[in-house]
């Protein structure tokens, strides 16, 4: 019965090309814009979840409230790891890294450098902590002496080959030796220290060493024991600060307790985050690989289910309006002794085959486009050919899609009665109109909204854009790692500055885009107790800072080599005035100090107050910040006229050559710098216009199919117009009206829909648009314009037929 089933499926389908092209492109597309989705989901996902005993692998967290600056750090203090291991019993094993940034790298014995961008100190426990397997080398003993290290594969190839690493030696940034003591495979791309290449031994690093408990540098990672209870952990974690934070604090603040460290509004909190939780659900000040968010995983599931029921939806809507053709086959096949449950299964194997048919071409779209989608989405996903479960849940998802979409209309269509069909009925019988138009306006509802949606993004970041950054990030060329020239490197700015095309340079490993940070207490002069300590980020400067990057001073001076004072003179910004309790007047001639355990203090006096400029993302909010003329040599910003850059840039490229030769040549420019800290949401930016296109691709597939029916189906009603004397452009307005009622109807649920998602969408920014009135007028016009395309085709090809061609067969 299946098989015949099958065949009477197929020659039905063979019979109505158009509607079965309409039905099986349109469910090719959702399925396979559905399916990137689910990969990219089933990647963000996976994350970490490679590591042996990831279910028990924990990261302590801080927040951390003191100097009137609130922080919260995905890291601890150096002596928290050893303090948990000692303390609890629940703890099996910690792990610490200290990230360490990008190193220059060169083998002994060479001079020229290569750069590794993501180095980090680890403790020897890391390989045993992660089941991280050596390629070569011994995990137990390989990051033990100081002076050690352990490159990646591809780190190793670089430099030596695999088999010839062990016991090289290596120069970093041209001053410490280390030791090649193992290799380990390349680290997987769905894991947080995948851009991690080179391996630091700690026992190498001092500071791993101290009892400083008031710094939190250190990524901290615990091991429970199985079947430990993670809140019971967390809770025991809370009273690290009465046994060993305070204490600790009570050497340079005698008479400090928790009760006046809280009530002068500070407070430090630990907490445990997950392994496989960090990916999606971090976004602290500092992370060892940039993380995504599972806001952006639910926005995508929404978007891929909006997808796929757009499709389904399009299957049930042309299927119940092409039912009129087959009133007549289901009369007969009544007639003919067929009941009602044979006929659900007719047509639910003609919904099973277009689903399938629609399966094969999805699968081949989705190979032809999944290299883009990975360009687009900053991915490496593969089709998962070789497994089981992937083939499995595709033909599930597929039968399950089949009878969704099949079964309305099956059931509306085995419910014809013959008498009515067979006499010619069969008209009045395809009701369903509500439906057919309530799901017409789902569609464009779900397409308006994803409209909306992506002009926002766009919105925000054009914002992001062109805000007053209070710093000129346009034409300034970064230099990195200018500290390998060594000695070269007032020299190289020197020279730099003769050239003709270049304004200005300043060198300083400080910068307002992605940089060094350093965070400091700061005492005022006569006020050296931790209730008016002052929290602020520490940056160290030359004097042409301000100048290069067009910083305004709102009180006060700038730096001045005629004033040989300057070097203890600080720069603050308008941040740190409240702080400080003072205007920016009042401000000048302050003195603050951070060395509060020493008789005789070094005090710093405030010489100038910067505007504010946004150094952190626009997510957060402008902290306190201080400047200090001080030798910092990690990076040259050059602000170079208009003009032929790339010229500027080879000349500049050649007098580095000639001042440090055999180091490498870094740079970028300042803008491009700045909108890394916006790739996820331009990448997400992007998606959205990808898949919006596709929802309105679909939403137009299905209203086209709608259109073409409604004019095969008022044929003769237009014939009888045309003959009382009714305009084609009247004909054409009255088609097409039935269906921009729909779209309106459609705008008007999507749009309150679509402020209320983005409002909360836009919460996790301080600095942010207003989503404008236009936005929601442009998104309802363009919804308008592309349904009235799509109709009027259909519409005026109705409407120009001779009306003799319309009544002839009546």
């Amino acid at each position: 019965m299946f098989k015949n089933h099958l065949k009477i499926a197929w020659r039905s389908l063979k019979k109505q090309p158009f509607f079965t092209f309409l039905n099986t492109f349109g469910l090719a597309i959702g399925m396979a814009g559905a399916l990137l989705i689910a990969l990219y989901i089933y990647d963000e996902l996976s994350f970490d979840k490679m590591f042996a005993d990831a279910d028990r692998i924990y990261r302590i967290d801080s927040d951390i409230k003191f100097g009137g600056a609130e922080m919260k750090a995905s890291e601890a203090a150096a002596p928290m790891a050893a303090a948990m291991q000692r303390d609890f019993s629940q703890v099996e094993s910690t792990v610490r890294f200290r990230d360490r940034g990008s190193l220059l790298l060169r083998k002994s014995g060479t001079e020229a450098n290569t750069k590794e961008l993501r180095v980090t100190f680890a403790d020897s426990t890391v390989f045993d902590f992660f089941g991280i397997d050596l390629l070569v080398g011994d995990a137990k003993t390989a990051l033990t002496q100081p002076n050690t290290l352990v490159l990646t594969k591809t780190a190793a190839e670089k430099h030596f080959g695999i088999r010839n690493a062990l016991g090289q030696n290596i120069i970093l940034n041209n001053t410490d030796t280390y030791t090649v003591t193992g290799v380990i495979d390349d680290l997987p791309k769905n894991s947080f220290l995948r851009d991690h290449t080179v391996f630091m031994a700690m026992a190498g690093y001092p500071d791993s060493r101290s009892d400083n408990w008031g710094s939190s540098n250190y990524f901290t990672f615990v091991k429970l024991i199985p079947l430990a209870n993670i809140d019971d952990f967390d809770e025991l974690l809370q009273g690290m600060l009465e046994r060993y934070m305070l204490p600790w604090a009570q050497e340079f603040f005698p008479g400090m307790t928790k009760e006046s460290f809280e009530a002068s509004g500070n407070y430090l909190r630990y907490h445990t985050m997950a392994l496989t939780d960090i990916h999606l659900n971090s976004n602290r000040q500092s992370e060892m690989s940039a993380n995504s968010s599972i806001q952006n995983v639910y926005i995508l599931c929404f978007i891929g289910l909006f997808l796929i029921v757009l499709a389904s939806v399009n299957f049930m809507n042309l299927s119940t309006a092409y039912s009129l053709k087959r009133a007549k086959e289901v009369g007969v096949r009544k007639t003919l002794g067929s009941n009602k449950r044979e006929l659900i299964r007719q047509f639910l194997t003609e919904s099973g085959l277009i689903s399938f048919i629609s399966l094969l071409f999805a699968l081949l779209v989705t190979m032809a486009v999944l290299p883009f989608f990975n360009e687009l989405a900053g991915k490496s996903i593969s089709m998962p050919y070789t497994s089981p479960i992937f083939w499995v849940i595709m033909v599930v998802t597929t039968f399950g899609l089949g009878l969704f979409s099949g079964s309305y209309p099956a059931f509306f269509m085995s419910r014809f009665m013959p008498v009515k069909t067979l006499k010619g009925g069969g008209q009045s019988e395809v009701g369903g109109g509500r439906i057919r138009n309530g799901l017409v306006v789902f569609q464009f509802a779900i397409s308006v909204f994803l409209i909306v949606s992506t002009m926002v993004v766009f919105q925000q970041l054009k914002y992001i854009q062109n805000k007053d950054l209070g710093f000129a990030k346009d034409q300034v060329l970064l230099i990195n790692d200018t500290f390998a020239a060594g000695n070269q490197v007032k020299a190289f700015k020197e020279e730099v500055l003769k050239l003709a095309q270049v304004e200005s340079a300043t060198i300083s490993s400080f910068l307002p885009t992605p940089s060094a940070r350093s965070n400091s207490s700061y005492f005022k002069e006569g006020a050296m107790t931790q209730e008016n300590a002052i929290q602020i980020q520490t940056w160290d400067v030359d004097h042409d800072y301000l100048g290069t990057l067009n910083m305004d001073l709102v009180a006060g001076r700038n730096f001045n080599r005629e004033y040989t004072g300057d070097s203890t003179a600080v720069i603050i910004n308008e941040a740190t005035l409240p702080v400080l309790g003072v205007d920016a007047q009042e401000a000048i001639g302050m003195k603050i100090s951070q060395d509060i355990e020493l008789d005789r203090p070094q005090f710093y006096e405030v010489i100038g107050v910067v505007k504010n400029f946004h150094f952190e993302s626009l997510r957060e909010d402008i902290g306190a910040l201080g400047l200090f003329l001080r030798s910092s040599t990690g990076n040259m910003a050059i602000k170079l006229k208009a003009g032929d850059f790339s010229n500027s840039i080879a000349t500049i490229q050649a007098l580095w050559g000639k001042l440090a030769p055999g180091q490498p040549f870094d740079y970028q420019f300042m803008d491009e710098s700045f909108n890394t800290t916006y790739r996820s949401e331009q990448r997400l930016g992007e998606i959205f216009i990808v898949f919006t296109v596709l929802s309105i691709l679909i939403a137009c597939l299905g209203l086209f199919g709608l259109a073409a029916f409604n004019a095969q189906k008022r044929t003769k009603e237009i014939g009888i117009r045309k003959v009382l004397g009714a305009s084609t452009e009247q004909i054409t307005y009255r088609l097409t009206t039935d269906f921009l009622k729909l779209v309106g109807i459609a705008v008007l649920i999507a749009l309150p829909l679509g402020w209320y998602a983005m409002n909360k969408w836009l919460e996790d920014f301080s600095y942010r648009i207003e989503i404008a009135w236009w936005v929601f007028v442009l998104a309802a016009l363009l919804a308008v314009l592309i349904s009235i395309v799509t109709v009027s085709y259909q519409s005026i090809k109705a409407a120009i037929v001779n009306p003799v061609k319309s009544l002839r067969t009546e």
